[in-house]
């Protein structure tokens, strides 16, 4: 194996993933935000905007993975220079993320009941339902921009979804800061504050995106005369068969990542808490992750419209083995600073809370040190399947992960928090041996797939 002919792509892949990454690190701003601002109230609204969050990010799963279908499309037309279908992907799959939208938000306005079916405490549901309301809302704007920043990124052009989330980061934490405490003229409204920022932030950023790509000289065939007439069955049906599985894998990730939220708030509020906490770093770090994935679809799908299979193995294990050094760094990171971390999130200076705040910082911390190596497992499964998308091999994978995270990590999950000593910490350990199966899985589907292509 020649490392130099892997080590030589990595300058471009990181060109194409530092706007990704930012992005994506944005997005995971908008939520670490909210969680500093409204742990300074108290623990319990910080549970009630973990468990709002929870359900959100369900939904908002399904949109992202849908949305993924429009890049390798967009990106292998780009590698053939066919300008007609590339306006196709774009035109019906806005379409479809805009549906889709309001489509989620519906179903999670109609779905608040699920709360009280969790166990979860009282006080929490009763301030987590109002704010459930608005940031449910805030999933339309959210999925449009989707539409818009996966067809960016097909053409490779991946800095302009960076800008937009800057600014929606920027306008969230002034609009935060202002509604949550009653700055100025303006009403202290706690948590619903913190959802109103969400809301506004978000349609700013689609309006931002429209705006700065309909203006680009390359784009604006694609920008012009946009009617009804021109939505063809044939290729939606093609957009739902990628975008469809795509919104499955991802879903089936989320929801053992919120099934861990869910089984830490029934052993008690401090783990929670705690797991909120941790979960909030881990995601950080997982955007790097995140990032290269799209790199691996973008690249993929390029090299699969040029028909060089070849060079297809190359470009995909160089963003393979740049996933993993980069989760390694981030593994020993966190070993390092396990508890100099966690009270970053909580008010240690509150007499009140003291006890419960300890108690936080001490499962945090735990956590943490799981978490430095379940993200290697992370790291490597998300850039495979992003490579797989971008072969547009999508069915073989969803039922992978389904397999991986609910047959192999969620069972683990359960029994280790519910019935051993190692509550919360068991949680994550299930999560690892989730995470780890379906990176080796996976990979043997990748394997598998380049080996027949170049074969043929």
């Amino acid at each position: 194996m020649n490392f130099s002919q892997y080590t030589k792509e990595f300058r471009y892949n990181l060109h194409l993933a530092y706007p990704v990454i930012l992005g994506m690190v944005g997005h995971t701003l908008i939520g670490i935000v909210d969680n500093i601002m409204v742990g300074k109230l108290g623990s319990t609204e910080l549970a009630a905007v973990s468990l709002g969050n929870s359900m959100i990010f369900i939904a908002m799963s399904i949109g992202i993975g849908f949305s993924t279908a429009i890049t390798p499309m967009v990106g292998e037309a780009d590698a053939e220079n066919d300008n007609g279908k590339i306006r196709s992907f774009f035109h019906h799959g806005l379409f479809l993320c805009t549906i889709l939208g309001f489509t989620l938000f519906g179903v999670i306005v109609l779905a608040k009941p699920i709360m009280e079916l969790l166990h979860q405490p009282k006080d929490v549901i009763e301030l987590a339902k109002p704010y459930l309301d608005w940031v449910a809302f805030s999933l339309v704007p959210l999925i449009i921009y989707q539409g818009y920043k996966q067809f960016a990124d097909g053409l490779s052009m991946t800095k302009y979804s960076m800008y937009a989330i800057v600014m929606a980061n920027v306008i969230h934490v002034i609009i935060n800061y202002f509604l949550i405490y009653g700055i100025w003229i303006f009403p202290k409204m706690g948590i619903i504050g913190a959802a109103l920022g969400t809301v506004i932030s978000r349609i700013m950023m689609v309006a931002f995106m429209h705006i700065i790509l309909s203006r680009q000289e390359r784009l604006k065939q694609y920008f012009k005369g946009f009617s009804f007439d021109e939505i063809k069955k044939e290729v939606i049906k093609k957009i739902v068969n990628i975008g469809l599985p795509s919104a499955m894998q991802m879903l089936f990730e989320v929801v053992l990542f919120t099934a861990a939220i869910w089984l830490c708030g029934n052993i008690g509020k401090t783990s929670q808490a705690a797991n909120q906490i941790a979960l909030s770093l881990a995601s950080m770090t997982f955007m790097f992750a995140m990032g290269l994935s799209v790199v691996s679809m973008i690249r993929v799908s390029n090299q699969k419209g040029l028909n060089d299979y070849k060079n297809l193995v190359i470009v995909a294990r160089s963003i393979f083995l740049l996933a993993i050094i980069i989760e390694i760094i981030f593994a020993v990171l966190f070993v390092a600073f396990h508890q100099i971390l966690p009270p970053l999130f909580l008010d240690m200076s509150n007499e009140i809370q003291m006890v419960d705040n300890q108690e936080v910082v001490i499962i945090a911390a735990k956590l943490l040190l799981v978490a430095a190596v379940f993200q290697i497992s992370d790291g490597i499964q998300v850039v495979v399947l992003g490579a797989l998308r971008g072969l547009q091999d999508v069915k073989i994978p969803m039922y992978i992960t389904f397999v991986a995270y609910w047959v192999i990590g969620f069972p683990i999950s359960y029994y280790l928090g519910e019935y051993t000593e190692l509550k919360a910490v068991g949680v994550w350990i299930g999560l690892l041996a989730g995470l780890s199966a379906a990176a080796i899985f996976l990979y043997l589907r990748f394997h598998y797939l380049t080996k027949k292509l170049n074969e043929n």
